[in-house]
């Protein structure tokens, strides 16, 4: 069993899709403040996230966002909370949750039914200070 570090935010991703591994590479360098964690749905960890909360298991469509003892976000309002969190220029996209929910989840539906169109399959590998933000 992972040892939750409750200080953290944890994003789980489709790890078998290039387009979702290129935006989590880049949330790992802008996170100099070391905000994150990551976590495939396809991992042990991800499956068990999705089972505590009754969530669809085979479902790799949706980003998540956790944060420990206090929620979770899932789609468009995970995006927007992870670009508040690394701050800067990024945090001006924070704003666009006060759209209506299904407005913003409808875009990321349609970028997310697209996504394996939109990047390689290849992966970054993430060097062994990156791996230590990796959660199995």
């Amino acid at each position: 069993m992972t040892t939750v570090d409750s200080n953290k935010y944890y994003v789980f991703y489709d790890g078998e899709c290039g387009f979702c591994n290129f935006w989590v590479h880049w949330i790992l360098k802008k996170d100099v403040k070391d905000n994150f964690l990551f976590a495939s749905l396809q991992s042990d960890f991800g499956q068990q996230f999705l089972k505590e909360r009754n969530l669809e298991l085979k479902n790799l469509n949706t980003l998540y966002l956790w944060k420990p003892n206090a929620y979770y976000l899932q789609k468009s309002h995970a995006v927007f909370k992870i670009a508040g969190i690394i701050g800067g220029f990024f945090k001006l996209l924070s704003a666009f949750h006060y759209l209506p929910t299904w407005l913003t989840d409808f875009f990321y539906d349609r970028v997310a039914e697209n996504r394996k169109k939109l990047a390689s399959q290849a992966c970054e590998i993430p060097t062994p200070e990156e791996r230590k933000k990796f959660v199995d």
